[in-house]
């Protein structure tokens, strides 16, 4: 039985195509909100590298993310499928390891999304209680940081439980309002700032190195602020199943996506860098680096508060779009018992409401226990919302070293639109060198010495909990009932006719 004639025995109907080119664009620009994730992420890489690393960063991590996705999307063309990296890793594994490298696979992106969620819940967050210390003076309270959060969040979540059909008209909004955002950002900053701009060195060419590593070590760390700026590309390969043409428009959608993702970031943070008047003031603010950012620029608390409304803005719809892709996520893998006793239950389809209620709430919830590590310890939340970027490319690593390593006929015979040809092995060895190197970097401490809790690196106790939990699950459950992605064949075939 078909994903489509499942779907439709479960909720009466089958799943609508609703998804357009420019919804699914909506979606992954949104979702990527690279402007203004390199923005929230300024307090990373200021102290490795600052300006270069900031700059020439982005251009290396674009590259990189670039071979990314132009290798999943060679794969996505030959296989649109709803579970994405899970199912293909699973397709292009030699059989004795299709099981095992799928059911890893999906934990590491299903446990990603679910913790970028946390973060553009947490970045909105802090982005409004920034507006209050701009206007009042005060630092911003943990606890005032989590009720926020659960605001995001639960907004989120009431969207895609009871508006889903509206979906389609919100992502499509959303990438208006966050190209539109930040045009009248970088217009304004500039316009403010006319006469008393940084001279070219200082933006371009800057070095600081605060992290004790030695310089080339400090820049690639530094890369971690644009790589999550770029990373989550993959969003709009886990909606196939409601776009028309999937095989060619989702390929598409992840190229572009990028490509526009690099490109405003670097415009935006050219800008602000050219109007930064006070460095330390900057890093010190209890507003937060990107609106004292905008205060210097324009001198202004009223234009400084507009400016960060679109922020604002775009992380309210990044975080409708987190809980959407994250819940379509779970319901997958739940449905092939990837998630162990909780699997029956968050792979049901609500008979009324036509959405994966349980799967969202489950999103909802896990979404929020690791927000509400910040309760306790901000190190904690940092490293988790640092782990997001360590976890997807985990993902993205298993299918493109599955290709690299067996060549292009396990992507079958059929002649496509979309190949690599002679380029395959360059593009997908190069992506593989950015992902080796920039995941293992990241695990290490972002300054040394070492000195107890404060400045050692939780990513490795973060994704290491993760992997323990995938590994006890696989020895429970999973070696005996996880069997692989479902309905493989049937669901390329109606993606394909699409």
């Amino acid at each position: 039985m078909s994903e489509d004639k499942e779907s439709t025995i479960r909720v009466g109907r089958a799943p609508e195509r609703s998804f357009s080119l420019l919804s699914c664009l909506g979606l992954a620009f949104t979702t990527l909100n690279s402007w203004c994730a390199v923005a929230a992420s300024f307090p990373l890489v200021l102290p490795s590298g600052g300006s270069v690393s900031m700059v020439w960063g982005l251009v290396v991590s674009t590259i990189g993310t670039m071979a990314m996705a132009i290798s999943l999307a060679e794969i996505c063309h030959a296989f649109p499928t709803s579970g994405g990296q899970y199912d293909w890793a699973y397709m292009l594994a030699p059989p004795a390891l299709s099981r095992p490298l799928s059911f890893l696979t999906a934990w590491n992106v299903t446990a990603g999304w679910v913790a970028l969620g946390a973060t553009a819940a947490t970045v909105g967050a802090r982005f409004i209680l920034g507006i209050v210390a701009l206007w009042n003076g005060s630092a911003p309270r943990a606890w005032q940081v989590f009720l926020i959060t659960l605001a995001f969040v639960l907004h989120a979540a009431v969207l895609n439980i009871f508006g889903a059909r509206l979906l389609p008209l919100i992502n499509r909004v959303s990438g208006v309002w966050s190209i539109l955002g930040i045009m009248v950002i970088v217009v304004t900053v500039l316009a403010c700032s006319s006469g008393e701009y940084q001279p070219a060195d200082e933006v371009f060419a800057r070095w600081t190195n605060e992290t004790g590593w030695p310089d080339g070590m400090a820049f690639i760390l530094g890369l971690l602020q644009s790589t999550f700026g770029l990373t989550a590309f993959d969003s709009v390969a886990f909606m196939v199943d409601h776009m028309p043409r999937p095989a060619i428009n989702a390929p598409k959608t992840m190229v572009i996506a990028v490509l526009l993702g690099a490109v405003t970031s670097w415009v935006y943070l050219i800008a602000l860098l050219f109007c930064i008047k006070d460095l330390r003031a900057v890093m010190s603010s209890p507003t937060g680096p990107l609106l004292q950012m905008y205060f210097q620029a324009t001198g202004s608390k009223a234009g400084s508060t507009i400016l960060m409304i679109f922020n604002l803005g775009a992380m309210l719809f990044a975080s409708q779009g987190l809980i959407t892709v994250s819940s379509r996520l779970v319901l997958r893998f739940a449905r092939d018992r990837g998630l162990g006793a909780l699997s029956s239950p968050l792979s049901t389809i609500h008979p009324a409401l036509n959405v994966p209620l349980f799967a969202i709430l489950a999103v909802t919830t896990a979404v929020l226990a690791i927000a509400a590590i910040n309760l306790g310890s901000s190190i904690a939340l940092n490293a988790v919302l640092s782990a997001t970027v360590v976890l997807l490319q985990v993902s993205y690593t298993v299918p493109i070293a599955l290709l690299f390593m067996r060549g292009g006929s396990v992507l079958g015979d059929t002649e496509r639109r979309w190949a690599l040809g002679r380029w395959r092995r360059i593009v997908n060895g190069g992506a593989l060198v950015f992902l080796l190197v920039t995941t293992v970097t990241f695990l290490f401490p972002p300054k040394v010495p070492v000195r107890g809790g404060d400045s050692m690196n939780w990513v490795v106790v973060v994704a290491g909990v993760v992997w323990l939990a995938c590994g006890i699950t696989w020895a429970v459950d999973g070696r005996r009932r996880f069997h692989g992605p479902s309905e493989l064949a049937d669901r390329l075939a109606a993606a394909k006719a699409a």
